[in-house]
């Protein structure tokens, strides 16, 4: 489709959040509502994307940047004069631009079912193409009016709403692609007739059906992906049903996740298959682990580790811009930060990497088959040797580096004796 546009409605206050923070700027996950409804589009096939911003709006500019021009609604007149915000771009007004309309509040909306509106819209060569869904309890949402033919007159809001409109149970969702000039006309024709004294972008649909412009629906079932955040509550809904979205797609590639409702994984990790993820353990974006390793309970990786084939991390460690070779085992209490270690390492219980010394955080190193001992403290930066081992206890202090298949023991440890091969269990 060419000249395909989105704009994206971000303009208000969200007063139910309770908080200083634009709604469309909460978290889900690691980045804003707004940042998951921008890369949905993106990744519908839309690339030339508007942002209206209206409560708190330089803090909307600052995160959006160079993703999407911003357009401030400098009064809070309505959706549609949202939308009229946009009239003077030179884009738009080419005679086949299109515009697909989102709110910023409604980051379950997926990509896919931002390109089905799209092909839909196409296609049959509507005004106006817009997502609806049924449900039992439609309170709170534009119903969908149709004639007896079953063609789409117009949306009625809740508060406007009669006595048998309420009891309608198809809904809108917020999201429609326009035919811009039309739209821009109808706009010009609404008027705020409503108890909030607003302009409302449904009342355009009733002004195109005037004018006989073909208003198209297309259907979803999955509920979930509608919802839009209001309040604090609805954005734990938002955050339970994205969480197991994802959960659930890792579990399809063949990895085990004993209990999804305690475990958080965010978007873009990656996890090889016959991998076992134990309760009550966090991974964080970007992170790529292994096959045949497992993790938790009560692990932390965070954003941007990588853990090689083969690996345990057990209760209560912490992966902190580190790397974790094959075949390693990091089993309880430890906290491994800017750290490469090598394959076939044993880490035990309790031991610390510390890598800030107040201004910078420093690098360790740990080589290949190295054993470090309980209770060990590693002050970065500092590497430990291919086969050697650490004390219980030891701190090796920073630039203090062990040989290869040394032994270090004390506070600070010094070289007990180099050994040909380093035994014990893993």
């Amino acid at each position: 489709m060419k000249n395909l546009n989105a704009v994206i409605l971000a303009a208000g206050e969200g007063t139910r959040m309770k908080s200083n923070c634009p709604k469309i700027l909460h978290k889900l996950g690691s980045k804003p509502m707004l940042g998951h409804v921008m890369d949905n589009v993106q990744a519908g096939g839309i690339k030339n994307i508007f942002v209206i911003t209206g409560y708190k709006s330089s803090m909307v500019e600052t995160y959006v940047g160079k993703k999407a021009k911003c357009l401030q609604q400098k009064k809070l007149l309505g959706t549609a004069d949202a939308v009229w915000q946009l009239k003077n771009e030179a884009i738009l007004k080419k005679k086949d631009a299109k515009i697909l309309v989102i709110y910023g509040d409604t980051p379950l909306i997926s990509a896919q079912t931002i390109q089905d509106l799209l092909k839909t819209h196409e296609s049959k060569k509507a005004g106006c193409t817009l997502l609806t869904v049924k449900i039992k309890d439609p309170t709170g949402y534009g119903r969908i009016v149709r004639n007896g033919a079953g063609k789409i007159i117009k949306i009625v809001e809740e508060n406007d709403a009669d006595v048998y409109q309420k009891a309608i149970e198809e809904i809108n969702v917020g999201l429609y692609v326009f035919n811009v000039l039309e739209l821009f006309e109808a706009i010009k024709r609404i008027k705020p007739n409503n108890k909030k004294k607003e302009y409302y972008l449904t009342d355009v649909i009733e002004q195109m059906r005037k004018k006989n412009l073909a208003i198209n629906s297309v259907e979803t079932i999955d509920q979930d992906e509608i919802l839009g955040v209001n309040s604090r509550v609805g954005l734990v809904r938002a955050y339970e049903i994205w969480r197991l979205r994802i959960v659930e797609n890792i579990i399809n590639q063949g990895v085990t996740i004993v209990d999804p409702k305690t475990t958080y994984i965010d978007e873009n990790v990656k996890i090889g298959k016959d991998t076992v993820v134990y309760p009550f353990t966090v991974i964080e974006k970007d992170v790529v682990i292994g096959e045949d390793c497992t993790i938790g309970p009560f692990c932390r990786i965070r954003a941007g580790c990588k853990v090689a084939d083969d690996v345990s991390l057990g209760n209560f460690v912490e992966l902190n811009r580190s790397e974790v070779g094959s075949h390693t085992r990091i089993k309880h209490q430890s906290y491994i930060g800017d750290t490469k270690v090598s394959q076939k390492v044993n880490v035990g219980a309790g031991t610390i990497v510390a890598n800030y010394d107040g201004k910078n955080k420093n690098k360790t190193i740990i080589d290949t088959g190295a054993f470090i001992g309980t209770g060990t403290i590693l002050v970065a930066p500092v590497k430990v040797g291919k086969q050697a081992m650490t004390g219980a206890g030891a701190v090796v202090t920073k630039n203090k580096n062990v040989p290869d298949k040394a032994i270090v023991v004390g506070v600070p440890a010094k070289i007990l004796k180099k050994v040909k091969k380093v035994k014990g269990k893993r």
